[in-house]
């Protein structure tokens, strides 16, 4: 089985002459990784490193033994990631649609079947042949979830999953999230959530600020925050 190890070493993105992301030396293990820091910190850029969407300038990312660039067929495969606006990755008219498009390829009766079982798990039978521009937020962020959970990912990465969300369904995302036997890794704002997981990173001017236990990273953000 392949360890379920995400690493970086001293790597540096750069865009436009930006340096976005410099000297990120990672070794992370832990089932949950909450990831936080302010607007523009580089959080998002290290979770779209992980499945191969940004390219490190400089340096090496290494994603369950995988190369999310020389590896980019098999990373997609094995990482799933969901966006913080649903509207990106809802990309079928109805729900149905969208959950079966992510499992094209699959004998029609298993992907019929699995479809069937992932509307129901997620609350959206009822919605399965509507509009899915028709669903509230919440249970867009659900179909997009849904959407990457189905395909049985080892490696879910949400960039702010519940931005856009009220409480009581940042809330049921979250729980969502965490419930996963996939590692994880939530970039978020939610300090809450961040603190439910199993560790956390915190990202400070393209930087690692901290990184450990979510509690105390959280301390450390809130006191750099004051």
């Amino acid at each position: 089985m392949t360890e379920a190890r995400i690493r970086l070493d001293a790597v540096d993105v750069v865009r436009d002459d930006r340096r976005i992301l410099e000297g990120i030396d990672l070794d992370l293990s832990a089932r949950r990784i909450a990831v936080i820091g302010a607007n523009g910190s580089g959080k998002s850029t290290f979770a779209r490193l992980l499945n191969g969407l940004v390219e490190p300038t400089a340096g090496a990312v290494s994603v369950h033994g995988l190369d999310p660039q020389r590896d980019r067929h098999e990373v997609r495969r094995r990482v799933g990631f969901v966006f913080t606006d649903p509207q990106a990755q809802i990309l079928m008219p109805t729900p149905a649609e969208d959950l079966a498009l992510s499992l094209r390829g699959i004998d029609r009766g298993e992907r019929e079947r699995r479809v069937a079982e992932t509307l129901a798990e997620h609350g959206l039978a009822g919605h399965a042949d509507a509009p899915a521009s028709a669903l509230s937020g919440g249970q867009k962020q659900l179909l997009a979830l849904a959407s990457v959970l189905i395909t049985a990912p080892a490696l879910l990465v949400a960039d702010e999953p519940t931005t856009l969300l009220d409480l009581r369904n940042a809330r049921r995302i979250g729980d969502l999230l965490l419930a996963q036997a996939a590692q994880l890794v939530v970039v978020t704002h939610d300090l809450e959530l961040a603190t439910r997981c199993d560790a956390a990173v915190l990202f400070e001017d393209g930087g690692v600020a901290a990184v450990g236990e979510p509690a105390e990273v959280v301390a450390d953000y809130r006191r750099r925050c004051a």
